[in-house]
């Protein structure tokens, strides 16, 4: 778990892998868990994103900062804080497109969860919401999925020959709405 600040406020992210939450103890399955981070109703408030897309922790601060800044507008465009953050993410306009792609599934098993301005305590509490094992961020490039990536965000070879995968995503990322 590593906090980083962001317009003087605190985004917490940890990196979670062979998530397996099931039914058989009274747990939510991931899908649900989308479903509740959709409606605005999960508690303690998280953003779960697939980390399979996520190369590195830099285009998730940009994302969160793009967050921010919408919210400081009241402009959000989805209906929580953590949903944005994950909308953001994604390279596409369409709320439950973004969603969808970018945030977990039932078949989740490697995720990335992100909370704003919330004590270490209180990220602690995520335990609660996902069975799974934490692991350092540092693991993030190893475990990225680049043909995945590069379909989602549509970043070609030659784009790569250029710049990263990392820098790419950013650049869609800052960019979306002015396209």
């Amino acid at each position: 778990m590593k906090v980083f600040e962001i317009n003087c406020q605190s985004l917490y992210l940890a990196l979670f892998t062979d998530v397996s939450n099931s039914n058989h103890d009274s747990m939510a399955k991931p899908l649900e868990l989308l479903d509740s981070m959709q409606a605005g109703t999960l508690e303690p408030e998280v953003a779960f994103l697939n980390a399979s897309l996520i190369p590195d922790v830099f285009p998730v601060l940009a994302a969160a900062h793009k967050t921010l800044i919408a919210k400081s507008r009241g402009s959000l465009i989805t209906r929580t804080l953590h949903s944005e953050l994950v909308y953001n993410y994604s390279g596409s306009k369409h709320i439950s497109e973004s969603l969808k792609r970018c945030g977990i599934s039932d078949s989740s098993t490697y995720v990335l969860v992100a909370r704003f301005n919330t004590s270490l305590d209180e990220m602690k509490g995520i335990d609660k919401l996902i069975h799974g094992t934490e692991i350092d961020l540092e693991e993030l490039e190893g475990r990225a999925d680049q043909a995945q990536i590069q379909k989602h965000y549509k970043i070609s070879g030659l784009e790569l020959g250029i710049s990263s995968l990392a820098d790419a995503i950013t650049c869609r990322i800052a960019s979306r709405d002015a396209l």
